[in-house]
């Protein structure tokens, strides 16, 4: 199944790989290596997270306190939400359907 980023689910993922590229040289890039296992996990087996909402699910990502919020469509999944744990939900709160 193919999947998507979108808006602003793609600037939350940029924005998390520089942070922590400018915390740290390549920890940008082993963030994003675990968003990538994360999206072959819920290719995978999209079903198998846990469900948030009506039609939302959320994957946590391991060794960072972030989760893939997603929506499974008929031909591919949105990732609607790249989602720092430890922030106020409201960011994304609209996002969860």
């Amino acid at each position: 199944m193919k999947f998507r980023v979108v808006f602003p689910a793609n600037i939350e993922l940029e924005e998390a790989i520089k942070y922590y590229d400018h915390q740290l040289p390549g920890l940008g890039f082993r963030f994003f290596q675990e968003v990538a296992a994360a999206i072959e996990r819920i290719e995978l087996m999209p079903e198998a997270w846990t469900k948030i909402g009506k039609h939302t699910r959320r994957s946590l990502l391991k060794g960072f306190p972030y989760a893939l919020f997603y929506v499974i469509e008929t031909e591919e999944i949105l990732i609607t939400a790249v989602a720092h744990l430890h922030r106020d939900p409201k960011h994304y709160r609209d996002r969860i359907i």
